[in-house]
């Protein structure tokens, strides 16, 4: 794993997102709450970009597909709700949760910086 930097701070404002990407890996980027967050842009169910989804106060990123849920630090699955949603809490009691790929994410002389 590197670091790679891949926006400047200023390009990144409070409540903005933005999609890059670093090699072959598309990351989502979340400036949310005076915190930086970089996560898979993908959800790990449905491979749909995970932009659009709600932000939580809790710190959570909710897929705009099939309404589970994610912690942006860990990656977690805070709320399972498996595709489509008719059946989906039926099915989260018998399919596993994925969990959301998370980056580590820094910020070094006013640029910032995923690890990948």
């Amino acid at each position: 794993m590197s670091w790679t930097k891949v926006l400047s701070v200023d390009a990144l404002a409070p409540g903005q997102r933005k999609i890059v990407t670093v090699g072959q890996q598309k990351i989502l980027l979340i400036n949310h709450n005076g915190q930086l967050y970089a996560v898979d842009k993908a959800c790990p169910h449905l491979k749909l970009s995970m932009k659009n989804g709600k932000i939580t106060e809790e710190g959570s990123i909710i897929c705009p597909w099939h309404k589970s849920s994610f912690d942006l630090r860990s990656g977690e699955a805070t709320d399972w709700t498996p595709w489509p949603p008719v059946v989906g809490k039926a099915m989260a009691m018998v399919a596993k949760p994925k969990p959301l790929q998370v980056f580590p994410v820094r910020v070094e002389e006013d640029s910032i910086w995923v690890e990948v």
